[in-house]
């Protein structure tokens, strides 16, 4: 069925990660949480195929789709693995878009193109043990010593932090109660100074996450990105972005489970006869695709607005990130439900998708920081934006 927000170029690429996702992820996605296997070889042939950098122009290593088709992508992916949409998410619309907008040329040219053909891997180091939506309070320092900067302390929920190359790390640079006004963004790549220790997780298993500790770590004025106290804005420009991709996550995930719910209400037989043609599960399968598609358009919305530099993309990217949040949570609880047993076991994909939705309420802005920025605009406005 044809979407107002999306073109047929939109389209054709759904249907080819969709052809890539059936035959590259499916065989390798229950292995992934099961083991919390990190699938290296895969996140390259991600790379080769421009799905996990899509906003990346050509000349550094993408595809340079628009933010519509980088969604379609995430959703895409998300409805076989959500941990490798989550994993695209991050890696484009925090990391990424970060160095298009602000690192210098020498940047993008040395960095973009690893990053995009996957021979690195990238990780976007913000939350520390201290603070997490209060990042104005982050504690990791960064000082100058004989030109160069020196950077100590630790990060924590590091997505991919565990087999990262490459950080983009916010550290502060000044005194901690300027918050906000004295944060910089770094680019540091992995040394001995940088112990890992990765961390066992509810859901999106297999996506490497980790705590990271910076230990001296000896870094350049080549490493910062942008202006030297200026990282805060970095953080928020890329998060901005960000809620209407992982939104794209949560779509994808919703659909993988309603997929799977309809399947099995249609072959399952209870009392008789097929689970479908009870009126319940009627019920049920009818509000799990209501819920899915406000928050699919909702989504596309945000992303069709900020294709077209329309600054009031900023409250829909809130508006998509708290709303399918919560409808991912929801619809994966109902999944399990139709499947009963068997979705409750490790065998279906609504069990996973059920443990993997509950970060979608957290990470890129909790449900709490959306109602803030909403009521925020609301109450005053829109913001400045940057676009």
């Amino acid at each position: 069925m044809p979407d107002p927000f999306l073109t047929d170029e939109h389209q054709l690429i759904r249907n080819s990660v969709k052809e890539f996702a059936e035959r590259y992820i499916v065989p390798i996605a229950r292995k992934m949480d099961l083991e919390d296997y990190y699938p290296r070889d895969l996140i390259r042939e991600l790379g080769k195929q421009g799905f996990l950098t899509p906003s990346a122009p050509p000349e550094y290593g993408g595809p340079g789709i628009d933010l519509r088709g980088s969604v379609v992508v995430v959703e895409e992916l998300s409805r076989y693995s959500p941990t490798l949409g989550f994993i695209t998410e991050i890696v484009n619309d925090n990391i990424v878009y970060a160095l298009l907008k602000y690192g210098s040329n020498k940047q993008k040219e040395e960095i973009l193109p690893k990053i995009a053909s996957g021979e690195w891997v990238a990780s976007y180091a913000l939350t520390e043990p201290c603070c997490g939506t209060d990042a104005a309070a982050i504690e990791t320092r960064a000082e100058r010593r004989g030109g160069e900067w020196v950077i100590n302390g630790r990060k924590i929920w590091i997505t991919q932090g565990a087999y990262a190359d490459i950080y983009l790390l916010f550290a502060r640079t000044g005194p901690k109660e300027a918050r906000h006004r004295a944060i910089t963004a770094f680019l540091v790549r992995r040394g001995d100074c940088v112990e890992v220790s990765k961390l066992e997780m509810m859901g999106m298993r297999g996506a490497g996450e980790a705590e990271v500790k910076f230990n001296d770590c000896v870094v350049g004025d080549d490493d910062v990105l942008g202006k030297i106290n200026e990282g805060f804005k970095i953080a928020m420009v890329t998060l901005d972005l960000a809620r209407i991709g992982i939104s794209g996550v949560a779509v994808g995930l919703s659909q993988g489970v309603l997929d799977e719910a309809l399947e099995w209400a249609k072959t399952r037989t209870a009392f008789g006869k097929p689970l479908i043609d009870w009126e319940w599960i009627q019920f049920q399968l009818a509000d799990m695709k209501a819920k899915l598609e406000i928050g699919r358009t909702v989504t596309y919305k945000a992303a069709w607005l900020y294709d077209n530099k329309d600054p009031s993309f900023i409250l829909y990217a809130s508006i998509a990130k708290l709303y399918t949040a919560q409808m991912a949570v929801e619809i994966a609880r109902d999944g399990v439900q139709i499947l009963g047993g068997f979705g409750y076991s490790k065998e279906s994909f609504s069990e996973r998708a059920y443990r993997d939705a509950k970060v979608l309420e957290i990470a890129e802005g909790t449900n709490e920081a959306q109602r803030i920025v909403i009521h925020r605009i609301l109450a005053r406005g829109l913001p400045e934006v940057e676009l």
